[in-house]
């Protein structure tokens, strides 16, 4: 099927890259766009059997300002003081200001349109009077572009009011910190995107010692690059799916590494059969029928392992899955028509001005790892199992982390206002826990219970106060009720930082204690931002439960389907489930160990899940492809063994120093999530490359020997090969001289 590919491709490769052009100019120009699809807010991903949403939504329905989205400002003395009575006063003048400009009068009943300021709040003063604050309310859902534009806008009229005192001020809270968080994104995309770029040309000029080569990637992927998204949104608006906001940067890391491996895979199998004597045509034909098989089940199983995701209960994981699984279908066709069509038309000028693509080199280190693998295939499996296991120790030590907060960079207003926040004030004034209390009967809410009931949660473990409904008239107590009175809401103060895991583990606990206290005949339901994170906590140790053992299952099966066993898949899987280990352990030694942060991204083992184990199966697939090309070359396993370590190690070395150091880019956006997933991915990518595929899968493939191919026998030599490859066939060193 490849070879029919390959020269459908080959003979007419204007047609090809034309198709290509038209598709990218028409998607550009006439598709929607992916932010129309993205959505800021974790927590709006969940399903609706979690409490959290049910609160939400009774929430929307009977206490529809409740919903409205709450910015903070924080108030400090420039010198640190205490706030004297003439700074209250000031205060006080600015937010009747900012109210008057902001706040604009509607009908009783009139829904706010989102974005505009729906009421201001009073001071609040801590007891230390070192902080005051001041709420403003803003219509309009979390993930709302026009609730983060309020913020901006609130911010640039707070500047002059408080120019010429001794007054400092910042914006914090849900809306400014999405905003900040969206420009870190922003940020964080153009210095990907621009890193990754650099360091693709640079690797590819030092391996291939040729402009051309190096660009190639770049300019297919770029093609790719605009074709994708639009891909992506089109489908997300025919089928009724978001993305998560990190999928965009993802992209670029995701089309520009697979992109790259793929074009690798291709461009050393060319050169080795240009090496060999085929003409530019017939090598690229024989190179798509080679590599075209590897590069078809490795991004089949990369799509597979992204598919799984939909079996995810969290949306931000269901939506993410099919958005990458996309891109990953869309690079590979690409990869096996728009490179060969370009390349065949380029030829052996796609190296220049190298002429390495002329001659062989000879006894390249390649050769000798091969040797030394196939030599010692049980010195060699003991030693890359040792260190994957060493690394894989430090799951024991995970941590996950749910801090918005602390994965924002320190610099922000928000985080800087935050901080300022907590010298006065308990942390999780931040984001109040909301309480909702529902008449079960039809009748309207007992007012002394419901209040006795709000007052009981304040003894409640992990509960820092319960906040008043006007802070200036303490008298008129705890409950908010519904215009019926059936339905009253109360919002807790915790003692810890809404996102973290501290504040987390408060929320079961507090919905037992306020199930069992609840006043007769009512229902409870505990929601806000930390019961919608909690539910998340709860939601993605599910879905990993799921997603893991299937993806495993689905991958093995590729595999079997490509390798006609039921023995090499599963020693495959078992390898590659040993990689994932290593690369979460060492992420938790670095980041948990040294940098002594709290714990890692919550959504790092899916992360790693997605593109350690999806991707880094790349490099088994193409390397166990060639252990039995070796095989069918009529060579025993373990001289087998050597070969493929010898012709097949340059490019899963090449690809895997180019997508390491792709990923490894993300450590320069800034963002905490994007720092560690960067680490994580890199150092996984090596582990897969230079570890496990290099080392491990062909040592243990040789010590099995013949076995490993049971039942098909996929390592027969095939009619009319009796000797391998000559030296003619030896595969290229990684410098590519």
């Amino acid at each position: 099927m490849f070879g029919r590919l390959g020269r459908l491709v080959v003979h007419n490769p204007w047609k090809v890259i034309g198709v290509w052009l038209v598709a990218a100019v028409a998607l550009v120009a006439f598709a929607p766009k992916l932010s129309d699809i993205t959505n800021q807010d974790t927590a709006s991903f969940l399903p609706d059997k979690y409490e959290s949403v049910q609160a939400a939504d009774l929430a929307e329905k009977q206490f529809p300002q409740s919903k409205d989205q709450s910015a903070l400002t924080v108030f400090k003395r420039a010198d640190g003081g205490a706030l004297t009575a003439a700074d209250e006063a000031k205060i006080k003048e600015i937010a009747a200001k900012l109210q008057a400009e902001k706040v604009k009068p509607v009908a009783s009943g009139t829904a706010r349109p989102a974005g505009e300021v729906s009421g201001v709040g009073p001071l609040q003063v801590s007891e230390n009077k070192k902080i005051g604050l001041v709420d403003f309310s803003i219509a309009g859902d979390a993930q709302d572009k026009k609730v983060n534009e309020a913020v901006k806008d609130l911010r640039d009229a707070t500047k002059p009011l408080v120019e010429g005192t001794d007054l400092k001020y910042g914006y914090t809270g849900g809306p400014a910190m999405m905003l900040d968080n969206e420009d870190a994104f922003k940020k964080a995309e153009a210095i990907v995107g621009i890193v990754t770029i650099v360091l693709i040309i640079v690797l590819l000029l030092l391996i291939y010692r040729s402009p051309v080569a190096a660009f190639l990637p770049i300019i297919v992927v770029g093609i790719v690059a605009m074709v994708a998204p639009a891909v992506i949104a089109l489908l997300g608006k025919a089928f009724d799916f978001q993305v998560e906001q990190s999928l965009q940067t993802m992209l670029i890391v995701v089309l520009f590494g697979i992109g790259t491996d793929y074009i690798l895979f291709l461009l050393f199998r060319y050169r080795e059969r240009l090496r060999a004597g085929d003409d530019k045509k017939q090598a690229m034909i024989v190179a798509v029928e080679r590599v075209g098989e590897a590069i078809a089940s490795a991004a089949g199983a990369v799509v597979i392992a992204f598919g799984a995701m939909l079996l995810a209960s969290l949306g931000s994981f269901k939506s993410m899955g099919p958005g990458l699984a996309i891109a990953v279908i869309v690079m590979a066709i690409a990869g096996l028509t728009l490179v060969p069509a370009v390349v065949s038309l380029l030829g052996p000028k796609v190296f220049w001005p190298s002429k390495g693509w002329q001659q062989q080199p000879q006894g390249t280190t390649f050769h000798k790892l091969g040797k030394m693998t196939g030599n010692k295939p049980v010195a060699v499996a003991v030693v890359s199992g040792v260190i994957m296991v060493a690394l894989a120790s430090g799951v024991l030590g995970f941590k996950a982390d749910y801090d918005q907060i602390g994965q924002l960079p320190s610099g922000t207003e928000s985080a800087k206002a935050m901080k300022d926040m907590q010298t006065g004030f308990p942390a999780g004034t931040l984001n109040p826990t909301q309480v909702f209390v529902a008449s079960k009967d039809g009748k309207p809410l007992d007012r002394n219970a419901a209040e006795q009931f709000a007052v009981g949660l304040k003894g409640a473990d992990g509960v820092g106060g319960v906040n008043v409904i006007n802070p200036e008239k303490p008298g008129d107590g705890h409950v908010k009720y519904s215009d019926d009175g059936l339905y009253g809401e109360i919002k807790l103060v915790l003692k810890e930082s809404p996102y973290t895991n501290a504040a987390l583990d408060t929320i079961k606990p507090l919905r037992a204690t306020a199930d069992a206290q609840a006043p007769a005949n009512t229902d409870v339901l505990v929601g806000g931002a930390t019961g919608s994170f909690a539910d998340v906590r709860d939601a993605t140790n599910r879905d990993m439960k799921v997603i893991f053992p299937v993806a495993g299952l689905l991958i093995a099966l590729i595999l079997g389907l490509l390798l006609r066993s039921l023995v090499a898949p599963w020693y495959l899987i078992l390898a590659v489930v040993l990689g994932y280990a290593a690369t979460l352990g060492a992420t938790v030694f670095v980041f948990q160990g040294l940098a002594d942060h709290a714990g890692v991204m919550f959504m790092l083992p899916i992360m790693i899940y997605m593109f350690v184990v999806a991707i880094g199966t790349d490099y088994n697939i193409l390397m166990i492809a060639r252990l039995r090309e070796e095989a069918q070359e009529g060579h025993e396993p373990r001289k087998a063994a050597a070969l493929a370590v010898e012709h097949a190690g340059p490019s899963i070395a090449a690809a895997g120093v180019i997508l390491a150091g792709t990923f490894a880019s993300l450590m320069f956006a800034g963002v905490s999530m994007m720092m560690e997933m960067g680490f994580a991915v890199a150092v996984g990518i090596c582990i897969s490359a230079f570890v496990m595929s290099m080392f491990l899968v062909p040592a243990v493939t040789a010590l099995i020997g013949h076995k490993a191919w049971w039942p098909g026998h996929a390592d027969r030599p095939k009619a009319g090969h009796g000797g391998g490859h000559g030296e003619e066939d030896r595969e290229p060193v990684l410098a590519g001289r």
